[in-house]
């Protein structure tokens, strides 16, 4: 391989490509980054055995070739160097890869061609294009719903469904939250058959780094979920996961007529004061105390050796319920992901899930539980 290639051309790909592979665990194919000389473009190829990344970028290729290098040091190298012209030639033995521009010149050891494997390639034939800032968003709003741990089965996904008509619905729970969000479009819900997919939060906060606001193609195999830029430059790739997914339709008509109270409520004024209040929060009381009257709500923790906060806001209650307890940073969480300056929370009971919904946000929903009360402490959250 002999060709020659801007570094302004390809850094931006080679440091996506050298955040996905493993840096100092996990086999040394694994941590290698390939480069693939053809035609008059340089592909950038790496891979963790789950994740793919396939850049390709413009290069003037005396001769093709593939070679195998430390993705790590390559890219580090490759960071560090000056804009400009960069010649990459492998030297006649096919064990190193010269790396040169103008008085600098570095070699690095090649790896093994016989431990390349072709990538999946990108299925042309149900192609949709879609806006890569939405998609992030969808993303942001549901993933802090689902759980980190990979043990937990389908609540350490994100689902994606077919709803009625054009409309999809994006879910995910964890146990003690449940977050959804619904939206239009004909064609991201054609390319999701009946069952939709699901992705694991450790692929999905990787493919949060690769998306940005351009429009993106999205695609779908049945094992895997592939996105590429609208320019077809970029191809990332991710595997599905293969397990079935709760019923959250019937969670959500199963509580859909029993909320007895609600509770209208500035979303800045609410979270000004958790803010607060979260300070007196510690391990034992991770809750806050929300007391209710028709025009107000008290909002109050008490920290034990840290003291105790106690505050009052102006809000509208309608209903029986006097107290609930719910947790300070999961409220604070929650609320940071709507966009209304008005928040109504539905309540069931005090030990029932709670809804979240906001007017500016229609097809938007948080579910969370309350904790137990017990005269001293706050017992853990109960699970849906």
């Amino acid at each position: 391989m002999f060709l020659k290639v801007r570094k302004e051309n390809i850094i931006d790909g080679l440091m996506k490509a050298s955040g996905i592979i493993p840096s100092k665990t996990g086999a040394a194919y694994l941590r290698t980054i390939w480069l693939k000389g053809e035609g008059d473009m340089l592909s950038i190829l790496a891979t963790d055995s789950s994740i793919e990344f396939v850049g390709s970028y413009p290069a003037v290729i005396s001769e093709g070739g593939l070679v195998g290098v430390s993705g790590r040091k390559f890219s580090e190298l490759m960071r560090k160097m000056p804009p400009g012209e960069i010649t990459l030639k492998v030297d006649a033995s096919g064990k190193h890869l010269h790396i040169e521009q103008g008085r600098r010149k570095y070699k690095l050891p090649t790896n093994e061609s016989s431990w390349f494997q072709e990538f999946t390639p990108f299925p042309e034939n149900n192609a949709v294009l879609w806006s890569g800032d939405f998609f992030r968003e969808v993303i942001d709003r549901i993933s802090f719903c689902i759980a980190d741990d990979e043990e937990l089965g389908y609540m350490n996904c994100i689902k994606f469904s077919p709803a009625e008509e054009d409309d999809v619905e994006v879910c995910g729970l964890n146990g003690h939250q449940f977050g959804l969000l619904r939206f239009a479009n004909a064609e991201i819900r054609a390319i999701l058959g009946q069952d939709g997919f699901l992705v694991s939060k450790r692929y999905l906060m990787e493919m949060r780094k690769w998306l940005t606001s351009a429009e993106i193609e999205i695609s779908l195999s049945d094992k895997r979920l592939f996105l590429r830029t609208e320019n077809q430059k970029e191809i990332f790739s991710l595997p599905l996961k293969s397990i079935v997914f709760s019923d959250y339709r019937n969670f959500i008509n199963q509580y859909k007529d029993q909320f007895a109270s609600s509770l209208i409520v500035d979303r800045h004024e609410l979270t000004d004061a958790l803010d607060r209040i979260f300070i007196f929060n510690t391990e034992a009381n991770k809750a806050t105390f929300f007391d209710f009257a028709s025009e107000e709500l008290s909002l109050s923790c008490q920290g034990q050796d840290l003291g105790e906060g106690k505050e009052q806001i102006g809000a509208q209650f309608s209903g029986e319920l006097k107290q609930i307890a719910l947790t300070t940073k999961g409220i604070l969480d929650i609320t940071s992901h709507f966009v209304s300056d008005s928040l109504t929370f539905d309540f069931v009971g005090p030990a029932a899930p709670c809804r979240i919904t906001g007017k500016d946000d229609p097809h938007y929903m948080v579910f969370t539980m309350p904790l137990e009360i017990s005269e001293n402490i706050y017992y853990n959250e109960e699970s849906m």
